[in-house]
């Protein structure tokens, strides 16, 4: 990490843990931003209106932790990369298909999607549990919303 105009209280071993959580949870938030509204944009068939409607909570959901995500980055000092380049080289998300895509294989990917993405943070819980317990709880909570929207999607599939 280059050196930050913004000084931290953390260590610098856990201003590096926590800021590499942090990185990981924003590019995949990034990417689920996205790829919710590529399914947004491209979903067909029964039940078209309520999957579209619910994509964009999806993507509401992610742009509101990619922005805490960003600002928690930079209140320990650490500069937030979210560009796209970045986000392609380091997202954990499954990859989403190209083109119009039944409302039955949208709920499908988006579920795979969120039990990836809520694997990865759960995994970010446990590295911050001695760096950064503020950090940690901005986690926990990403994960509660996550884990919510994996539900409503899984329930689709019953």
């Amino acid at each position: 990490m280059s050196r930050s105009p913004i000084n931290s209280p953390l260590p610098e071993s856990d201003k590096e843990i926590t800021g590499n959580a942090l990185q990981a949870s924003l590019v995949d938030l990034v990417d689920l931003s996205l790829i919710a509204k590529q399914a947004h944009w491209n979903v067909v068939g029964p039940n078209f209106r309520s999957a579209h409607l619910q994509l964009d909570e999806l993507v509401d959901t992610a742009r509101k932790y990619v922005d805490e995500v960003a600002e928690r980055a930079n209140a320990i000092g650490v500069s937030p990369n979210g560009k796209a380049k970045t986000v392609v080289e380091s997202s954990g998300a499954p990859e989403y298909p190209d083109n119009w895509q039944s409302v039955e294989a949208t709920v499908a990917a988006i579920v795979d999607i969120l039990a990836q993405l809520i694997r990865r943070l759960r995994a970010r819980i446990d590295e911050t549990d001695k760096s950064d317990l503020v950090t940690q709880d901005l986690l926990i909570e990403i994960t509660r919303e996550l884990e919510k929207a994996h539900w409503m999607w899984q329930a689709q599939q019953a």
